[in-house]
Parts: C-alpha cells; structure tokens; sequence
C-alpha cells in the first residue's frame, strides 16, 4: 500500500504512548486560555502532512497548485512540512514535542490527544463522508448482511475509524464484537490474510477499500457506514498566540479542498507530476474516483466548521464505545474538553475567517 494513500490507521497501543493517565488533567481543562493576542513573533508555521503528503490540500498549499502563497497570506511566515507520519496519532506526539504546529486529525487521535494532555486546540471538524468505510467478502461469499458475520473472522485495524463502524453495523443486527472472530491486523496483513483465504470479512477505509476491491475482485457488504469525525487542529502555542494566522490556515485548507474538487482531473494530474502516485495508474485512477464522489477522509474538508454539536456528541459516543470494548483504558471525558470555554475565542475567529 502506498504511503501517499495510507492516511488513517493507528494501532491501540499508542493510548499508552498518550499517556491516558493524564485524563484527569486534560479533562479538567488545563492548559494556556485562547486569547486573540499575536504579540510574539511568528517566524514559522509547521504543518505536518500525513503519509508522504503528496495528494492531499497541504500538497497543493505546499506546492502553490491553487495559486495560493500561503506564506505570503501568513505574513511572510516561512512554512516547513514535516512528513513520514503514518497516521494522525504520532502527529500528536510531535505536537506534544513542540515540533508540529498544525496538521489533520481523526476523532480517534484526538481523543487520544485529550486524555495523553497533548496541548493541542480543536480548530474546525467535519463528519467523515459516510461511504468512506467498506467491508471486503469474496466474491460469492455466503456473507450477504451484518447478521451473517455471526462466528466468522473478520479483520480489522483496532482503534481505528474501521472498528467504530463495525461496532455500528453488527450492533443493526444485535451482534457485538464478541459475536465474531475478532482479527486485529494492519492494513498490510489485513490485505494478505483477505487475499488468501484466511479471513472471511475485512473493514477499512478509502482508498484502501477500493483499491483492494479492484485487486482482489471483492464484493462489499450493504449498509456500512462511516460515523465518526475529522478535525484541523493546532498546537496551542500556534493558536494561542497567533489566532488570525491560525485561522488563515484553516480557510486555506478549506479553499485547496475545493480546488482539488473543482477540477479532479487537473488534480490526479499536478499530484502524478509531483510523484504522487508513482508509477501506479490503479492508484491515481482511484483517487481521481473517490474525489469526484466524495468518498475520501479529506473530502469534507471544502465545508467544515468550527467545532460544533454534532462533532462534540459523535467523537464522545466513538470515546464511550471504544472505552467499553478497552481500546482506551480510561474512561475520555470529550464533551466537557472540547466545549472549554478557553476555545471560545479561537473559534469566533475562526467562524469569521470560515465566513470569507
């Protein structure tokens, strides 16, 4: 699986790289208020790109596909790109290490993020589009609907957006986890051990899914959907004191969402010219796909808002669930985090600059 398209998935033990005992803490909304000072200097901007950043809006800021200098429009701020994460759990880390100031995030990193006291603020969410999540059977496969995976072995990557969806889908027809032959496996393994005969079912995520799909000659079950949320989020020394330059990044990400969808040939195009893609056609022919209908985690990015509502309730329930089946160890108090009121004026900011 090629990095470029390998966005999402973390394996359970980066709870402990978190640091969940310092739940409490968290929780108890600790941590610098959200002023709306920019006294200190800004000299730089860190945003991490996750995989190898090559086909994604960070890309086309990076590279100045849109036109857009999003230097220049920062102030004449020098941007760095920190890449090779595979997922938006070790990007928490870095932020924890003081050596990223921005980057996208799963719900799933971001609870992982408030009970590990990483300090990061919550700047926009968006729902994950709703087909992004596929289960994989052969073809021919007697398995037909969520009742039918009762007693067989079904792989996925735990702790991830997968698990959550497949928590919801066996939960339709009355079945838990303890229902079926759990196999938690990577991505890479999950795709060996499907080719092979040795699971009967596999969960992951676009462009995973599809491309799998096309190799394997897969079919898909009906009715999975994607239920969880994506955010932007900045570290809190960024966003803190400089929230005008933070909120200029946001609506930047949001207007290279929309280029990347205005035109998804032109698109496949400046990425493949980048190295995007390598040499891989089914890769890039993929992508292009899954842009035109709207199926992949930066999808939603061309519409998000700052953290509202339904964000807030849809990342506590993937947190209760996740705590209930001992993904997390702790119980993760998201509500009472995200609607601190020392987000309040970062996101009047941001609300303002979104508006544009």
């Amino acid at each position: 699986m090629s990095p470029t398209l390998s966005r999402r998935g973390f394996v359970s033990a980066g709870a402990g790289l978190l640091g969940l005992s310092a739940l409490a803490l968290a929780a108890c909304g600790k941590g610098s208020s959200s002023g709306g000072k920019d006294d200190a200097p800004l000299t730089r901007v860190r945003y991490a790109l996750i995989g190898d950043g090559r086909a994604e809006p960070g890309t086309v800021l990076r590279n100045k596909l849109s036109g857009v200098d999003i230097g220049a429009e920062l102030g004449g701020v020098q941007l760095e790109w920190p890449t090779g994460f595979p997922a938006s759990l070790p990007v928490m880390e870095a932020i924890k290490a003081h050596s990223v100031d921005f980057s996208f995030a799963t719900a799933t990193a971001v609870i992982y993020a408030i009970g590990g006291g990483v300090p990061i603020v919550p700047l926009v969410a968006y729902p994950l589009p709703a087909s992004e999540v596929e289960i994989l059977v052969p073809q021919g496969s007697p398995i037909r609907s969520a009742a039918d995976l009762k007693g067989r072995r079904v792989a996925d990557q735990r702790g991830t957006t997968g698990t959550y969806s497949l928590i919801k889908y066996l939960d339709s027809a009355g079945l838990t986890i303890g229902d079926i032959q759990y196999a938690n496996l990577t991505a890479a393994d999950a795709e060996s051990a499907f080719a092979q005969g040795k699971v009967d079912a596999w969960i992951t995520w676009q462009p995973t899914a599809e491309l799998a799909r096309r190799r394997h000659n897969a079919a898909t079950l009906p009715n999975v959907r994607t239920y969880d949320y994506a955010f932007f989020v900045a570290s809190e020394s960024f966003a803190n004191n400089h929230p005008r330059q933070a909120a200029t990044l946001v609506r930047a990400v949001r207007d290279a969402q929309r280029w990347i969808e205005a035109d998804p040939d032109a698109s496949v195009a400046a990425f493949t010219k980048l190295g995007g893609f390598g040499d891989n056609q089914l890769e890039a022919d993929v992508y292009r796909d899954l842009v035109k209908t709207r199926r992949l985690s930066y999808s939603g990015a061309g519409q998000f808002t700052s953290v509202g509502h339904d964000a807030i309730a849809g990342t506590q329930d993937l947190a209760d669930n996740f705590h209930r089946l001992g993904v997390y160890p702790d119980k993760v108090d998201v509500t009472t985090w995200l609607q601190d009121s020392r987000f309040d004026s970062i996101k009047r900011v941001v609300d303002a600059e979104l508006a544009k």
